[in-house]
C-alpha cells in the first residue's frame, strides 16, 4: 500500500491521533498554571467567576451572528444553530492546534463543505471575521486609551504600544485589502508564495517537485477574488458584522474584567483592553497550545505597565486563561471528534434559514 494511499485510508485515525497528542501537550503546557488556578480559587469569590459563563454564552453568540451575517452578503444563507456548531468547533482547533488562525481556517473550509458552501466563500467569510475582530478592536482601544489618559496612566510607553499595535491592524489591513483588490496582484503573490513554499518543501522532501499546485492554486485564489469582489459591492451589509466583531472583542475583556472583580479589584478597564489586545496579537505567532506562556507573559507585562502590580496581574492571567480554555476546549472536543467520527453529512438541507 502506497504511503498517499494509506492516508486516505486512514486519515481520521492519524487526525484523531495528533489531536489526542495536542491536547496532550496543552495539558502538559498548562499543568502549572492549572494548579495556581486550583489555589488561588481560595482566595477569589467564586460567584462572581460563575458570572463568566454568560458572558461567554454572549461572546459565541456574537461570532454567530458576524459568521451568518457574513455569510448572507455571498448569497448563503445558513441556520444558527450549525454556526454555532461550526464556531465552537473552531475555537478548539484553534486553541490545540497553533499556526496564527491557519488551521482554523483550513478546518472551517472543511466543515463549510458540509453545508455546500465552496472552500473559497468559506475561507473569504472565515478572513474577514478575523479581519473585522482586528479592525473593530481599534474602536475598543481607542475606548481603553481615552479612560487611561483621564485616569492619569497614558505614558508614553503605553501610548507606544497602543500606536504599535493600530499601526500593525492598520498595514496589514491595507496589505490586504490592496492585494486582494487585484486579480494580477493576487496572483502574483500567490506566484511567489507558493514558488518560496515549494523550495522549503524540497529542502525536506527532495523528491516532491511541486508541492503546492501553482495552476490549481491560481484558479482558487481567482474565486476567492470573485467572491471579494461581491462582498465589497455589498460594503453596507458589512455594517452589522462589523458591530458583532465588537461585540464579541467587548465580551472578552469583560471575561477578564471579572476575573479581577473576583479577586476584590476594580482596576482600570483601559488597561485591561490594551493588555487583552497586545497579548492576542503576540499569541497568534505562538508555537505553543493557545500562546501558552507568551500570552501571560506580555498581558502581565502591559497591566504592570499601566500600573497593576505583578502579584495581582499574573494570577488573575493565568486564572482568566485557565477557566477560558476549560470552558471553550471540551465542548469544542466532543462537536470536533464527532464531525471526524461521522461518515454522512448532517441531516438536513445544507441550506437552511437563518436564526
Amino acid at each position: 500500500m502506497s504511503q498517499e494511499s494509506f492516508l486516505k485510508r486512514r486519515w481520521k485515525l492519524l487526525l484523531n491521533i495528533a489531536t489526542v497528542l495536542a491536547l496532550v501537550v496543552l495539558g502538559v503546557a498548562i499543568r502549572g498554571q492549572l494548579l495556581a488556578t486550583l489555589d488561588n480559587l481560595t482566595k477569589v469569590k467564586a460567584w462572581v467567576l460563575l458570572l463568566i459563563i454568560p458572558i461567554e454564552a454572549l461572546n459565541y453568540h456574537a461570532q454567530t451572528k458576524l459568521y451568518q451575517r457574513l455569510f448572507a452578503a455571498v448569497d448563503e444563507k445558513l441556520s444558527y444553530g450549525r454556526l454555532m456548531r461550526a464556531s465552537l468547533e473552531l475555537n478548539f482547533v484553534n486553541h490545540v492546534f497553533p499556526s496564527g488562525g491557519v488551521s482554523g481556517i483550513s478546518y472551517f473550509g472543511f466543515k463549510m463543505r458540509e453545508l455546500g458552501v465552496r472552500g473559497t466563500k468559506a475561507t473569504l467569510v472565515q478572513t474577514m471575521k478575523l479581519l473585522l475582530l482586528f479592525v473593530s478592536f481599534e474602536v475598543l482601544l481607542l475606548v481603553g486609551m481615552l479612560i487611561l489618559a483621564v485616569n492619569g496612566r497614558a505614558s508614553n510607553l503605553i501610548i507606544f504600544i497602543a500606536s504599535a499595535l493600530t499601526t500593525l491592524v492598520l498595514c496589514g489591513t491595507g496589505i490586504f485589502v490592496y492585494v486582494i483588490g487585484s486579480e494580477a496582484r493576487i496572483n502574483s503573490f500567490l506566484t511567489v508564495t507558493a514558488r518560496l513554499l515549494n523550495q522549503l518543501v524540497r529542502l525536506v522532501r527532495p523528491r516532491n517537485a511541486e508541492a503546492i499546485n501553482i495552476a490549481r492554486a491560481r484558479t482558487i485564489f481567482g474565486d476567492f477574488h470573485r467572491d471579494y469582489m461581491l462582498l465589497r459591492s455589498r460594503y453596507r451589509e458589512l455594517q452589522a458584522p462589523f458591530w458583532w466583531a465588537f461585540f464579541a472583542n467587548a465580551t472578552e475583556v469583560a471575561v477578564v474584567y471579572v476575573v479581577y472583580v473576583a479577586f476584590g479589584a476594580y482596576v482600570d478597564v483601559g488597561a485591561v483592553i490594551l493588555a487583552y489586545g497586545v497579548a492576542n496579537f503576540a499569541g497568534l505567532v505562538s508555537v505553543l497550545p493557545g500562546g501558552v506562556g507568551i500570552y501571560e507573559a506580555l498581558m502581565t507585562a502591559v497591566l504592570v505597565a499601566t500600573g497593576i502590580p505583578a502579584s495581582l496581574s499574573l494570577p488573575v492571567t493565568v486564572m482568566y486563561r485557565v477557566l477560558n480554555t476549560l470552558l471553550q476546549v471540551p465542548p469544542g472536543y466532543v462537536l470536533y471528534h464527532y464531525t471526524l467520527q461521522r461518515k454522512t453529512p448532517l441531516p438536513g438541507t445544507a441550506h437552511d434559514s437563518g436564526g
